[in-house]
């Protein structure tokens, strides 16, 4: 067996918000078959498997007591290509941004609106990952998982996912598939979506008229750079509460207490409001407690200034909770997993 198996390995380096954990056994996949291997190797020792990709979306709130697979395999492929309509397949532990910067050097648009998101291409389609009026489901082609409890590897379509707003079957099933590869459906041809202000507005004022998908991404990664906090400077996991979906009743009802109130309208008729907003207007925004903090320029990302643990970031999300949903009547859910 060529997989190298480690004892008690802090995770720190291997989680975006810094947070000092350790792994009982730690290993890293290059291949299907370290995959394969892993698993076998957790069942011998009788120790559960933990699947780590970038580590971006994740709170360790303690020490693992597991066998820790972090998903380090590498590798891009055409698959499909009909002459505008490419299929291309990337390996679960592909970096995303370093991958859609490659698509867009292919030529191929459709992930430009995801650019600079943290993570790895294996993470992204659990939790739908999305950004500027695109998620994954919208350039999504299929997948390849190996299923823990069948042993099979098999792949999934488009339905098969069941995919949601920040959500997937892969999420309410957690544990049960682990994601190798991921296909997406790009295109040579251009159809750019400029729904969201910001980045309208930042075009303009670079003038620029006609933009490439290549001017998008750098729109968004400019807008993100602005908004969110380097995880590699400061330790944090991106966005931390979802936007949550009200009825339009409920977001009329707020309308008419803060006019300012930022929602926007979905095609069920119900709005999805900014929880950032919220946050801000509770007077979070900036806010500290030890090392565990509210950023400063985005009240939506919480962040480590050094020792903070997991158990404090989690803590300080759970009075934010608490607080908005006395303030406004609406119940922010946390976008991380946590362990």
């Amino acid at each position: 067996m060529s997989l190298s198996i480690e004892t008690d390995r802090s995770l720190k380096s291997f989680n975006s918000l810094a947070v000092e954990a350790r792994a009982l056994r730690f290993a890293e996949a290059r291949s299907d078959q370290d995959v394969i291997d892993a698993l076998a190797e957790a069942h011998r020792l009788s120790v559960p498997v933990r699947v780590l990709g970038g580590g971006s979306n994740l709170v360790l709130t303690r020490n693992v007591d597991a066998l820790v697979l972090r998903m380090a395999t590498r590798g891009v492929q055409i698959v499909e290509d009909d002459g505008d309509q490419v299929v291309i397949e990337a390996e679960a532990g592909e970096p995303w941004h370093p991958f859609v910067l490659h698509c867009l050097e292919l030529g191929l648009s459709g992930l430009e609106n995801l650019s600079l998101i943290p993570g790895t291409v294996g993470a992204a389609p659990i939790q739908n990952v999305g950004a500027y009026g695109v998620e994954i489901k919208d350039v999504f082609a299929g997948l390849t998982a190996l299923d823990r409890v069948t042993g099979n590897i098999v792949d999934f379509d488009l339905q098969a996912c069941e995919f949601g707003y920040r959500d997937s079957l892969f999420k309410r099933q957690a544990g049960r598939y682990i994601i190798l590869r991921v296909r997406f459906l790009l295109h040579r041809s251009v159809n750019l979506r400029l729904d969201y202000g910001p980045v309208r507005q930042w075009l303009q004022q670079h003038d620029i008229q006609s933009p490439s998908p290549m001017d998008v991404s750098r729109a968004v990664s400019a807008i993100r750079s602005e908004k969110l906090p380097d995880p590699r400077v400061l330790g944090n996991a991106g966005s931390f509460f979802k936007n949550p979906i009200v009825p339009q009743s409920v977001a009329a009802t707020l309308c008419e207490r803060y006019p300012d109130l930022v929602a926007y309208p979905q095609t069920d008729g119900k709005f999805k409001l900014a929880a950032g907003w919220l946050i801000e207007q509770a007077g979070w925004k900036g806010y500290r407690k030890g090392d565990a903090g509210v950023h400063k320029l985005q009240a939506l990302v919480l962040v480590n200034y050094g020792n903070a643990t997991g158990k404090q970031i989690l803590e300080l999300a759970q009075e934010i909770q608490e607080d908005i949903a006395k303030r406004f009547g609406v119940q922010l859910e946390v976008e991380p997993n946590i362990i």
